[in-house]
């Protein structure tokens, strides 16, 4: 398992914002990738599924930054990983790149 903690600047103060990733598991005909994150409001449960657990593993990886990207928390600017504005450090999809701020944006621009 692989993790990282980001951090929310709540009202009350700092909330960490947990995130795991699992080892890919083999399926009957692909394989899965389990991910979560510990909102300030929830787990949010989340998987990549590919052809191997590489592919597996990278789309887990695209699914985190989608979904730390499209979230209320990074719209609200408070959400950080290292500095504020500086990015989460998950790739996304081509997609929704122009989302993207700080070291993440630079990486993926």
């Amino acid at each position: 398992m692989i993790r990282r903690t980001l951090i929310y600047a709540g009202d009350n103060g700092d909330i960490a914002v947990p995130i795991a990733v699992q080892s890919p598991r083999k399926g009957e005909r692909d394989w899965s990738c389990a991910y979560e994150i510990g909102w300030p409001d929830g787990l949010r449960h989340g998987y990549g599924y590919g052809v191997d657990a590489t592919q597996a593993t990278l789309l887990a990886l695209k699914a985190i930054g989608t979904d730390l990207y499209t979230s209320d928390f990074h719209r609200s600017g408070r959400l950080r990983w290292l500095e504020p504005g500086d990015g989460y450090g998950y790739p996304v999809p081509k997609v929704i790149r122009h989302l993207l701020v700080g070291g993440d944006a630079d990486d993926e621009g």
